[in-house]
């Protein structure tokens, strides 16, 4: 349901950008406030869901009323986040990470959400803890990302006690930095977790050992501790506090490279299996992540550079995911994946969105804007009207990829009549 709110809101995020149409259809106002929810409904909700469904998948039976006590409250925040654009006095404020409306009933579906979350996150604390000591690598590369998690909600908590309240826009941006920087390792260890599951479904285990390969998931998650050591050492909000996670992003993640090296081995191993969704989804995810950190290395200015290279990446974790959803839908009961359409949707996702962040990534390098829509783009020279035209064409492509994968799932998981 978060990702079909947030594909819906995408048609007119996509039409307010380009060229041409952003004149037909004025919607340059509600842009901001529709940006905000498609932003927090396509990353911060659809990626904390997912991961509660690799968490319970992973982890030992028990505590059943948590997790789902946590899937109704994030349920009802996650109704109240999508309708909160269309309430009166949604005042947008573009922060990173979490954008946010400055309106009663967005705040409350953010604590709801949270609170929903932050009782998954527990539960797979207490559940997916790996035994013996190494354990199973999937399971461990699931608790890890269930311990970034835990330390991301315990940031935003601490900074939410601790940072006073100035500017609105620089307070939500100071607020979510440092559990927006620390998100990113949960997002980034169980976007393997799926690459290596789906292998392994293919029939084609990881190449690493289960000893070593429980060796890279622990180096991997070794900047996590750094996390509290800046909220206890520099005070939350400052300077020196948001230089400090900026310095872990571009430190803490190369050591992901020997995971992502396995999961590009096992992509390898799966050449010459047969054609399954899964794969295909293994595929695109693993080129849209590795485009998005080629651009993160491009990112000079404030320019649309920087959403170009998030898109690669954080749609790099969403096809992962779809992946893994092809190979657990049989699991749950609801049948085979098969079909053309199927096994399509990822190249027609992965392929627009790919279209989508080279446009983005061409026109940041003629100057042209991130957070804005229509005129405010100052759209002047060929290049840039080419560059964000390229972007419109990709993100509708990318819009129907997302439709399809909706329409494969549920042609599964709806009941069908009795005859």
């Amino acid at each position: 349901m978060a990702l079909i709110g947030s594909g819906l809101l995408a048609i007119l995020l996509v039409l307010s950008r380009t060229p041409g149409i952003q004149d037909v259809f004025p919607l340059k106002d509600f842009f901001r406030s529709a940006l905000v929810v498609h932003v927090d409904l396509s990353v911060a909700i659809w990626f904390m869901a997912f991961a509660a469904v690799i968490w319970s998948a992973t982890g030992r039976a028990g505590l059943a009323w948590m997790g789902w006590a946590g899937f109704a409250l994030a349920a009802v925040g996650t109704a109240v986040m999508t309708v909160s654009p269309f309430l009166p006095g949604a005042v947008p404020v573009l922060n990173n990470y979490i954008p946010v409306l400055q309106q009663e009933a967005f705040y409350a579906s953010l604590w709801i959400c949270g609170a929903g979350f932050g009782l998954a996150v527990l539960r797979a604390l207490l559940t997916t803890w790996p035994r013996p000591a190494f354990g199973v690598p999937l399971q461990l590369g699931a608790f890890l990302g269930a311990v970034a998690a835990f330390l991301a909600l315990a940031a935003f908590v601490w900074s939410w006690a601790m940072v006073p309240r100035i500017e609105e826009k620089i307070y939500f941006e100071v607020l979510f930095w440092g559990g927006g920087h620390t998100l990113q390792f949960q997002h980034a260890l169980l976007m393997v977790v799926a690459w290596l599951w789906i292998a392994a479904h293919l029939g084609q285990p990881s190449v690493a050992s289960a000893r070593v390969l429980s060796a890279m998931f622990w180096i991997a998650a070794l900047p996590l501790l750094v996390v509290p050591a800046i909220y206890t050492t520099v005070p939350a909000g400052s300077l020196p506090h948001m230089e400090l996670f900026a310095k872990l992003m571009i430190w803490g993640h190369p050591y992901m490279a020997p995971l992502i090296l396995v999961g590009f081995l096992s992509l390898w191993a799966t050449r010459n299996t047969g054609a399954h969704a899964a794969k295909s989804a293994f595929v695109a995810s693993f080129s849209l992540f590795a485009v998005g950190g080629v651009l993160a290395y491009m990112i000079q200015g404030v320019n649309v550079v920087i959403p170009a290279h998030y898109h690669g990446s954080t749609v790099g974790v969403t096809l992962a995911f779809m992946g893994l959803a092809y190979v657990l839908l049989p699991q749950l009961g609801f049948g085979e994946v098969e079909g053309k359409m199927a096994r399509w949707q990822p190249y027609v996702y992965g392929g627009g969105q790919l279209i989508h962040i080279l446009g983005l990534a061409w026109s940041g390098g003629y100057g042209v804007q991130r957070k804005v829509a229509g005129a405010e783009q100052a759209l002047t020279t060929l290049p840039q009207k080419i560059g964000m035209g390229m972007m419109g064409a990709g993100g509708l492509i990318a819009v129907i990829g997302g439709i399809m994968f909706v329409l494969v799932c549920l042609k599964l998981m709806l009941p069908r009549q009795r005859r």
